[in-house]
């Protein structure tokens, strides 16, 4: 089979292997689609991601869908859960298993992802989708579950008011959450004005630029107290300091965005002056069955955002094209 593995800072290489063996627990996929995430484009261009760094060439890729190949599931279409978690630990158990200190992620640190045309993985995480969840809908999944994850950690009421700093495909994923979870109004910032547009499409009151004054973008949703949740989903300091400054005293700031120098600095004297709190996103957790409920009943669109699809043999055009952000979501075929 034809894989794609990464051996250092931008070098993406089409190879041969043998086509993997499933154990007792794990079945043996086609894949279909993989989506270039922000954290594979880190991989990509920095060699790692946080405090973990390439030791070996992999293969990167972890939102994906396949169909079945063996076992009981044979010609099934699923989507797949990235993360493996031990199962064992007190973070498992108590249902926290985002938060397993021994997960394996697929395409980061020592196991190998998706960017292939054959993947065996464990059957537990293997989630069935309808006929009206496409393949490459199935790799927006992950994202998807990443937005509801952020959104939970918001604790968002019914008929509040938030705002989405950073619309690349989870910022306006989570736009869509926001809407299908009965939110009033959602202001989105985003420097990108395709993206903007996109945002608003999506369900978005108003999109602004991240220099537009806080209060006036606040006025123009109605909201000038500020928003009741702000979610950061751009990874610079800057999104962070104006998702502070959009949200009223007292509310909440989630931090989804991943820095690219794994660190992250704000005005401390905004956020202790409104008593804001802060949640930290971590992946996601057991959150698939939603977001297929939430595709297939037409409450999230989810194809809309795939602006660009690429062969595996032209992965390298592929994160070239996510790197330079001139569409939405770019997919890769196997």
């Amino acid at each position: 089979m034809h894989e794609v593995r990464l051996h250092a800072t931008g070098d993406l290489r089409l190879e041969t292997a043998p086509q993997p063996v499933p154990s007792q627990d794990e079945t043996l996929l086609r894949v279909t689609a993989v989506g270039v995430c922000g954290s594979d484009l880190h991989w990509f261009r920095e060699g790692g991601i946080g405090d973990a760094t390439l030791a070996r060439p992999l293969v990167l890729g972890h939102e994906f869908g396949g169909i079945v190949e063996t076992g009981p599931l044979a010609g099934q279409r699923v989507a797949v859960d990235p993360a493996i978690p031990c199962g064992h630990c007190d973070r498992c158990r108590e249902g926290n298993t985002n938060l397993c200190p021994t997960i394996r992620f697929a395409g980061h640190g020592g196991q190998d992802g998706a960017l292939r045309e054959y993947v065996a993985w464990p059957t537990a995480l293997l989630h069935p989708i309808p006929d009206s969840v496409s393949d490459v809908g199935s790799a927006l999944l992950e994202p998807l579950g990443v937005a509801i994850h952020a959104f939970d950690l918001g604790h968002v009421r019914l008929g509040a008011t938030v705002a989405v700093v950073g619309c690349g495909p989870i910022g306006l994923l989570l736009i869509q959450v926001a809407r299908a979870a009965g939110v009033n109004s959602v202001l989105a910032v985003e420097p990108l004005a395709h993206r903007r547009h996109v945002a608003v499409e999506r369900g978005a009151d108003s999109a602004v630029e991240p220099g537009s004054d806080p209060a006036a973008a606040l006025a123009g949703v109605g909201v000038p107290a500020g928003v009741d949740v702000a979610f950061e989903v751009a990874g610079t300091d800057d999104a962070v300091a104006m998702a502070m400054r959009l949200v009223r005293p007292g509310g909440r700031v989630v931090l989804a965005g991943i820095p690219d120098d794994d660190s992250t600095t704000f005005p401390a004297s905004v956020a202790r002056r409104k008593g804001l709190t802060i949640a930290m996103v971590r992946r996601m957790k057991d959150v698939y069955p939603r977001a297929i409920r939430l595709v297939e009943t037409g409450r999230v669109d989810v194809d809309s955002l795939v602006t660009d699809r690429f062969p595996l043999p032209e992965a390298p055009n592929a994160f070239a094209s996510a790197a330079a952000r001139n569409g939405v979501k770019t997919v890769i075929v196997p």
